[in-house]
């Protein structure tokens, strides 16, 4: 108990001193041992360090999941270390509504069957969100995590030494010019001088020795750059598959879409003016209908006869231009594969389904889906 005490009172004496010391120095009445300009440098880019990773790991956590009570029961379950539930992903959800939407409504239907082509779409677009949420979590989140949990905790635990050691080593110094002041007045003082130089030594020593440790210690966030670097471009990489899976995605549900008769899919590149956002009534309405060659067609065969292009003839006026959106294979021979950004010429045939054109391309002519093609003139 009597050593305890010891201890606390000796506790108290030193928290006492850099109190006084501390407050001295605020107020401009007290000396402060300034560190060298690399070290200034050392622990600027450190705080640096540490404030960025803070904001870049939080707008990383919102991109990923942008729901902030979800967020907050995954920080829970991760601090009581326990497993987070799985979760559908919103695609994943709308998937599920879709399919059961097209289910009540009927399968066999237009609006039906499109909606499961969606749903499926809509399905394996969650799945590939979560496979990219998954992926940056573990190669970009967890690291950034770790660095100020761990790396940056025993850096500040080190800065607070270093600081209590600087404030210990100028009240010595303080009490050390303190004694030889008052040695010029009397001889008296020379044990407290020897006294107040020990001292010295003793926190210069301590002093020196921690502010090598804590050098090395921010010397190393160097390699922690090196290390996020590293991170990032697995998380750009993570990114970059899920956009592409996407996009692939997409393109195969406006081919498959465009293949259903009386589907209609809006142009969702198209930056032309309103003749290419118009619906399908009004655009077949404004091509040119050119007559049928002979007797009149069935309309019933009317597409069938007219893939037959060699007894039809476009008009010399009355054809339009139009330049195509997306790449598309012809799904049979009546049909007129596309390469997006080349201009074909197109034109329509009585009876033909308004969602589909005929298309020219040099001495190439065949079936064209109007979702597919800006029209120009």
């Amino acid at each position: 108990m009597d050593f305890n005490m010891k201890k606390l009172a000796s506790d108290a004496g030193v928290f006492f001193s850099r109190a006084v010391q501390f407050t001295e120095e605020k107020l401009g009445q007290a000396e402060k041992t300034e560190l060298d300009a690399h070290f200034e440098n050392l622990l600027a880019k450190a705080d640096c360090t540490k404030n960025w990773t803070e904001k870049i790991l939080h707008q990383t956590e919102v991109l990923l999941q942008p729901n902030p009570s979800v967020r907050v029961e995954e920080f829970l379950y991760e601090k009581l270390d326990r497993k987070v539930p799985s979760r559908v992903t919103n695609g994943e959800l709308l998937a599920q509504y879709m399919v059961e939407a097209a289910n009540d409504f009927g399968p066999g239907t237009p609006y039906g069957k499109t909606l499961l082509k969606v749903g499926e779409t809509q399905k394996r677009l969650g799945g590939a969100e979560r496979d990219f949420m998954h992926s940056a979590s573990i190669n970009f989140l967890n690291p950034l995590r770790n660095f100020l949990e761990g790396d940056w905790r025993t850096i500040t635990k080190e800065r607070r030494i270093l600081e209590n050691r600087r404030l210990d080593l100028d009240a010595c110094k303080a009490r050390l010019k303190k004694a030889r002041a008052a040695e010029a007045k009397a001889s008296l003082w020379s044990d407290e001088v020897e006294k107040a130089e020990h001292e010295l030594r003793v926190a210069q020593t301590e002093f020196d020795r921690q502010a090598e440790l804590t050098r090395l210690l921010l010397e190393g966030i160097s390699s922690t750059h090196v290390n996020h670097l590293r991170c990032l471009h697995e998380f750009v990489e993570a990114q970059a598959t899920y956009y592409a899976q996407g996009y692939q995605y997409m393109l195969d549900l406006q081919k498959q879409l465009g293949r259903f008769p009386g589907t209609f899919v809006g142009n969702a590149e198209s930056t032309s003016p309103p003749p290419a956002t118009t619906s399908p009534t009004t655009v077949s309405a404004t091509i040119p209908v050119v007559p049928a060659v002979g007797r009149a067609p069935n309309p019933a065969t009317a597409v069938e006869g007219a893939l037959n292009l060699s007894d039809v003839k476009p008009p010399a006026s009355g054809t339009r231009k139009a330049r195509v959106l997306y790449d598309y294979e012809a799904a049979d021979s009546s049909e007129l594969a596309l390469l997006a950004d080349e201009m074909i010429t197109v034109y329509s045939l009585p009876g033909m389904d308004p969602d589909w054109l005929i298309g020219e391309r040099g001495n190439q002519k065949g079936k064209v889906p109007v979702t597919y093609l800006e029209l120009l003139s």
